[in-house]
């Protein structure tokens, strides 16, 4: 079995790759192994930007909801290590590429979300599904790619939207066929690797500094409302209907015979 998560640095490209079947979504040692890597990528000096990606069905489906049901303590160390991934993506010395395809679900729209750049396949679908799994959170993290009103009701509705949708919005970098993803993230990951890396370190902590909000901040807030939201019976219910068959919970009021 291949590892969860690869490292390998070519001509100042560190590229980090995620290949978890079936669907790349990540246990709470997974998540903290992906942070560990991309701090790994930024430690070395050889490192001017990392390109992250991943293999099989679709990118990410964020969180092993499989985990939480047979170990519902250990959504701590899955919060930390979500806040860990995204944070050493976002506050890295390094920019970072995300290059997404297929499945971008919940810890997989962190990800993208903590990024300076999104290329996304033709294929790729963005969704958080989080209030249909009993949890919340990523939602600051879609903020920084799509607009408020859209990030509700996407979060409300458990609807997911399609590359061409969210790159309509601007928040993506580009939209490519699924062959060429790699080579196009590359291939800008090559223009910023041959700026000084000086300068560019330097604008990504003051692109940070000068955002609208604390990426960091906004995601340990959203983080409380997941631990809440596990104390529930409701949230149990969600995970129960999602385990078991893989449906959303219904909870409409049904009328009474």
């Amino acid at each position: 079995m291949s590892d969860p998560i690869r490292l390998s640095v070519e001509n100042n490209i560190a590229e980090i790759v995620i290949d978890h079947a079936p669907v790349n979504a990540l246990d709470s040692q997974g998540w903290f192994l992906l942070a560990r890597t991309v701090e790994a990528a930024n430690a070395d000096a050889e490192t001017r930007v990392i390109v992250l990606r991943a293999e099989g069905r679709g990118f990410c489906a964020g969180v092993d909801i499989k985990e939480l049901q047979a170990h519902p303590e250990r959504i701590i160390d899955v919060n930390k290590g979500n806040w860990e991934t995204f944070r050493a993506i976002h506050q890295g010395r390094a920019p970072v590429i995300v290059a997404a395809h297929g499945f971008v679900l919940g810890g997989g729209i962190g990800i993208c979300g903590s990024a300076d750049m999104v290329v996304l396949a033709e294929d790729a679908t963005l969704g958080v599904p989080e209030v249909d799994r009993g949890a919340l959170g990523a939602g600051a993290h879609l903020g920084r790619m799509l607009p408020l009103q859209l990030v509700r009701k996407m979060y409300y509705t458990g609807d997911a939207i399609t590359a061409d949708e969210a790159a309509r919005w601007g928040g993506i970098a580009d939209v490519v066929p699924r062959d060429a993803l790699r080579q196009t993230a590359l291939d800008l990951a090559r223009k910023v690797a041959a700026k000084s890396p000086t300068m560019i370190a330097l604008a990504k902590e003051s692109l940070n500094g000068v955002e609208a909000i604390d990426l960091e901040r906004a995601y340990r807030w959203e983080q409380g409302f997941t631990a809440q939201a596990y104390l529930t019976a409701e949230s149990q219910a969600t995970r129960d209907a999602f385990v078991a068959t893989g449906a959303t919970a219904d909870f409409s009021k049904k009328d009474k015979a």
